[in-house]
């Protein structure tokens, strides 16, 4: 059946602005980093995009490694886009990265101008597009000059393949000269994709004042910190779960006593823990969005909810702090 999307998409969440720039993001954005990967039935995906886009998630975020085999997450995408999103093209905002390991060789990887721009060629072959709205420089490259990387960007957008530039996991210090160099090349950096979520909080030491300061959005990822913030583990290490069969997630890393103390305050809250957790990220207006995953429409619909959770109390705000950590200057 030909897709058509829901007439009320735009009443579901809020938009926020990024930055000092014109564009606004959902407050709740799709990230395809898992589930969307050849090894994945295509249908389960499909849904899933479906179904986020008819909440009004506007923003589907890719990178060129995404999905087993690599490049297949942006292929599936592709594939889904073509049959089902085409008319909305326009409704849609679409990033990909590249800095990881993506194929052999000195060029397949890092911060080279040579890498980035072929990487943005083929990421937009497979997803059969003219051009992504967002390209970013996935990580700092230690041996390649922050100008030629930066400069790499600068061409991607003025070659019309992207319509603005971002950075991901670069600190508060190298985010500041990568947004100094791109403000004198004319093309200023749209936003910063860093991690973040109530157990790695060290966006809050320094880079949301530095993305303030420069006018950059922020979009974070891994707010459920691989699903250690959701109900998934607190009763233990399902067989099936990310924890027992991926290389991302170990069980070591579980504290199952940190999240059923954070379980009760979401309770009290009316919210899941996955809820309350993204509500958290969201709850600092530096904070453009949050970026989730999703393996099945369930969960989706469960973390988009939390757009609908209440506002967050001092005294909530402390009980979290007392099990998470200390809350950093501003992180309220």
């Amino acid at each position: 059946m030909r897709y058509r999307a829901d007439d009320g998409r735009y009443e579901r969440q809020p938009y926020n602005r990024s930055g000092r720039s014109g564009l606004r993001l959902p407050a709740v954005s799709l990230g395809l980093w898992h589930n969307f990967g050849d090894d994945r039935p295509v249908e389960n995906s499909r849904a899933i995009l479906r179904r986020a886009f008819d909440l009004g998630v506007t923003h589907f975020d890719l990178a060129n490694n995404y999905g087993v085999p690599y490049g297949s997450a942006e292929r599936t995408f592709g594939r889904i886009l073509r049959e089902d999103f085409l008319p909305y093209r326009d409704e849609l905002i679409i990033s990909t990265k590249a800095g990881y390991d993506m194929w052999p060789g000195p060029y397949g990887e890092w911060g080279s101008r040579k890498y980035l721009l072929a990487s943005l060629d083929q990421s937009l072959g497979r997803m059969g597009l003219d051009y992504v709205d967002i390209f970013y420089s996935h990580r700092p490259d230690p041996d390649t000059p922050l100008e030629e990387t930066m400069g790499a960007l600068d061409r991607a957008v003025r070659s019309g393949k992207a319509l603005y530039a971002g950075i991901s996991n670069y600190s508060p210090e190298q985010t500041a000269q990568a947004a100094r160099i791109m403000r004198e090349l004319g093309t200023p950096l749209l936003i910063h994709q860093p991690s973040y979520s109530m157990i790695n909080r060290w966006i809050e030491d320094g880079l949301l004042d530095t993305l303030e300061e420069a006018g950059m959005g922020c979009i974070v990822f891994s707010p459920l910190a691989q699903g250690v913030l959701t109900d998934r583990y607190l009763k233990g290490v399902p067989a099936d779960s990310r924890a027992a069969t991926s290389r991302f997630l170990t069980p070591d890393r579980i504290d199952r006593e940190l999240a059923r103390d954070l379980d009760e305050i979401a309770r009290g809250r009316g919210q899941t823990l996955a809820q309350m957790a993204l509500s958290w990220t969201l709850r600092d207006p530096r904070v453009t969005s949050v970026l989730i995953g999703a393996s099945s429409v369930a969960q989706l619909e469960d973390n988009v909810a939390c757009v609908d959770g209440p506002a967050f109390t001092e005294d909530e705000l402390d009980a979290i702090d007392k099990i998470t950590g200390p809350r950093a200057a501003g992180g309220r």
